[in-house]
């Protein structure tokens, strides 16, 4: 796989963070009392706090020292699903308002937000176009590294088709600054359309194989791209840069279409049976089951109580399937759906997995490591390991003990990217 995410490093000399518990992303046991050394934005060490003669020894004598006794030290965290257009502050009527420049502003902020939630890598699933990728990458703006889909794929009528029944487009399908959607409705089409973004420079392409919760005009037991067109943008990607496929499917149906299709990921995955949980076990495909946004209900008032009924419905529905999923074993990642639910919240999804059945160490293995591998980013981020990128984050939360109080305001208190520091609210790490 040839990911255009930079991987590069942004932090220059020494640093020696001491004294921390570290969760270093892979499943081994917490390690109390250890070290970790950033040098030049890499890390170069990670194990037990050294003795100053080691330190002597390991030429290490001259690097700043953060004493992080009584945190919790873990790698920055994957969210693999996001849609950093939508701000948490401005619905559609305001955003139609809106020049260019506030809504790329509000995408900077809503960026901005999801960094400091210990987020230091996140793909983006339809809205961003590159230039948001080249300016974290570049330093103009503060953001996680990100990976884009660009838009996503639907057919006439499915989840990602725009059109309202008189063919009037929402704002967001106007303006070239969010283009986040395609309809293809041939094999022509299809590969034409792949083609293009990735042209255009996206890094996964996602496909809805499935209607969805959150469309007015179709429902998550209809249908969407089919198996054979999955396969074929399979193909197509293997053949050029072997960027991953993955796929909104929240029906059973849907589902299906994308696992034998070959995508790579399968989004939201409500209606996972025991059959498909078993064939995604042989395939090694990897469940993105968004649970925060499956718990965001609406107020009664605020729609109409069939759509409410609906949502508890696959709420129920879908909380038991991705139970059976953790318990089966299916490789899964964290994906919050941000701008669907609200940027900078993004490691409530590490709780809801443990309430599920997920233990808290295999809870943070999600969403780091495993975040990483899905988007071909390991041998660079994902875990606190030697020759990896550092990209960390101190909490005075244990994970273990607490997972869900993470994903509090100010509960992640210094995060490092690519070893430069990008918050630090209690003045230690920066120096």
């Amino acid at each position: 796989m040839t990911a255009r995410l930079p991987v590069t490093p942004h932090g220059t000399g020494r640093t020696r963070v001491v004294g921390a518990t570290v969760l270093d992303g892979t499943l081994a046991p917490p390690r109390p009392d250890a070290e970790v050394e950033v040098v030049d934005g890499r890390i170069g060490y990670v194990g037990p706090r050294r003795t100053a003669e080691q330190v002597r020894a390991a030429g290490a004598s001259g690097a700043r020292v953060v004493d992080a006794t009584g945190y919790h030290l873990t790698p920055g965290f994957v969210d693999l699903h996001v849609h950093a257009c939508m701000p948490n502050d401005a619905g559609p009527e305001q955003i139609a308002q809106w020049f260019p420049e506030e809504e790329a502003f509000a995408t900077a902020r809503s960026l901005r937000q999801t960094l400091e939630a210990g987020v230091t890598t996140a793909r983006d699933l339809s809205g961003l176009t590159p230039g948001f990728r080249n300016a974290v990458a570049a330093g103009h703006i503060d953001g996680p590294r990100l990976h884009l889909a660009v838009a996503l794929l639907s057919p006439t009528g499915g989840h990602g088709d725009p059109a309202a029944p008189n063919g009037a487009l929402p704002v967001y399908a106007q303006r070239a600054t969010t283009p986040g959607w395609r309809v293809v409705d041939t094999a022509d089409e299809v590969l034409r359309t792949v083609r293009r973004l990735d042209r255009t420079g996206a890094d996964v392409i996602k496909v809805c194989t499935s209607g969805g919760l959150s469309s007015n005009g179709d429902d998550p037991g209809e249908l969407g791209v089919p198996q054979e067109h999955v396969a074929l943008i399979v193909a197509e990607m293997r053949r050029r840069r072997n960027q991953p496929v993955t796929a909104h499917a929240q029906s059973e149906q849907g589902i299906r279409e994308a696992v034998r299709g070959g995508a790579a990921s399968i989004e939201h995955g409500y209606g996972l049976t025991d059959d498909l949980i078993e064939e995604m076990l042989e395939r090694g495909t990897v469940l993105v089951p968004t649970l925060a946004v499956l718990h965001r209900i609406p107020e009664p008032g605020t729609v109409p109580q069939e759509k409410i009924d609906r949502k508890l419905w696959w709420r129920d529905t879908g909380t038991r399937a991705i139970a059976r999923a953790v318990e089966a074993g299916v490789t899964i990642g964290t994906g919050t759906d941000a701008g669907i639910v609200p940027h900078g919240r993004n490691l409530a999804e590490l709780g809801h997995l443990v309430d599920l059945g997920m233990s808290p160490l295999r809870a943070v293995h999600a969403g780091t490591l495993v975040g990483a591998r899905t988007m071909g980013l390991d041998e660079h981020l994902g875990s606190v390991e030697t020759g990896k990128l550092a990209d960390l984050v101190l909490t005075r939360v244990d994970p273990l003990a607490d997972v869900h109080a993470l994903a509090a305001p100010g509960a992640v208190r210094a995060v490092w990217q690519s070893g430069r520091v990008v918050t630090d609210l209690d003045g230690i790490a920066a120096g």
